[in-house]
């Protein structure tokens, strides 16, 4: 189930960098990496072949904290991937 639910806000964070919010092109990619880098997690999810946790959870932090006065939406679903990743135990 924590899976399913990090695989559903990885959704919501790509639908919202689909949509046309205003981010700079250097927060998008921010955005974009973080995504790319979870998805990888999740990939390699029980191969052993996975980046350490604390480094995806301290960038997901520090996104949470670059994104929150600006783009509060944005913000409230790393959160949420936060939350998730905790779940799973990363």
């Amino acid at each position: 189930m924590p899976i399913h639910q990090l695989q559903s806000q990885l959704d919501e964070l790509r639908n919202q960098l689909a949509q046309d919010t205003p981010l700079t092109e250097e927060e998008r990619e921010a955005l974009h990496e973080i995504a790319q880098r979870i998805e990888i997690r999740l990939a390699n999810e029980g191969s052993g072949d996975t980046e350490p946790g604390d480094s995806l959870v301290d960038g997901v932090n520090l996104a949470v904290e670059r994104f929150e006065v600006s783009h509060p939406t944005t913000a409230i679903t790393l959160r949420n991937i936060i939350q998730s990743l905790a779940n799973m135990g990363i």
